[in-house]
């Protein structure tokens, strides 16, 4: 899965919370998603679903490694003029 985890604290604004006098309610999490002429879109995940995340966003960026390690030997095979 494409995106960032962002980690979050809010305020509820409760008169006499304690939240006011630290970092806030939280944490949550929020999944960002960014594309390319669009606005980033925000997703709340709840505190169960985190670790599945983590390992979805993990994931995408390992196969996006090896996509850019398989681009970088079709390269050098045409460069070659060989084929595999």
């Amino acid at each position: 899965m494409r995106g960032s985890l962002i980690e979050r604290y809010k305020r509820c604004g409760k008169h006499g919370c304690k939240c006011a006098e630290s970092q806030g309610h939280g944490p949550k999490y929020y999944l960002s998603v960014s594309k390319p002429r669009q606005k980033p879109e925000m997703d709340y995940i709840p505190l169960t679903y985190q670790a599945q995340a983590n390992e979805y966003l993990e994931n995408f960026r390992k196969i996006k490694i090896t996509l850019e390690e398989i681009c970088e030997i079709n390269r050098e095979l045409l460069k070659r003029r060989e084929k595999l």
